[in-house]
């Protein structure tokens, strides 16, 4: 069993529905490829479900790809990820956990901070990461629903998201 200390994260100012999230533009990764895309492009093409988990090979964000995954949400909304882990390192998430997401690489941790949902890792001088937090956005980059945790660890309501994601 992992033991770990349960941190309260606070509250954060991040986008809330009715909100148009940011645009930013990272390398996105894929299982064979990875280049920089705008979310903003994405959005154009519909419905995005835009994921922030702690860096790959975190637990948190292991099970919150295995269940996105087994949930199959992909069918109706384009999901993607974004985290601090480089390129490299989420290609290796990918095919290790058979996900055909696309996951956006920020090591600077720039967007987490421009959509209020960065904190310092304990224990780590200089090195941040985004809370875990959920996002569903329509064409426009409205947000349609949002989630962001107030503690590490913290899952999202994952029958919340796919309510919303049906609602579309």
């Amino acid at each position: 069993m992992v033991e770990f200390d349960v941190v309260d994260l606070g509250p954060a100012e991040h986008p809330g529905m009715g909100e148009t999230a940011p645009d930013f533009t990272r390398p996105l990764v894929t299982r064979e490829y990875w280049e920089d895309a705008a979310l903003s492009d994405l959005a154009d093409g519909g419905p995005v479900l835009l994921v922030f988990t702690p860096m790959d090979g975190a637990f948190p964000a292991t099970y919150v790809w295995n269940e996105i995954r087994d949930r199959g949400w992909a069918e109706s909304v384009t999901v993607v990820g974004l985290s601090i882990s480089t390129p490299y390192e989420h290609k290796d998430l990918l095919e290790e956990r058979g996900i055909d997401y696309g996951l956006f690489s920020d090591p600077g941790n720039g967007v987490a901070r421009e959509y209020g949902i960065d904190h310092a890792l304990d224990g780590m001088t200089g090195i941040s990461e985004p809370r875990p937090a959920v996002f569903l956005l329509d064409t426009e980059r409205v947000v349609e629903y949002a989630w962001v945790a107030e503690e590490w660890p913290e899952f999202p309501d994952y029958d919340a998201i796919e309510d919303a994601i049906e609602s579309l």
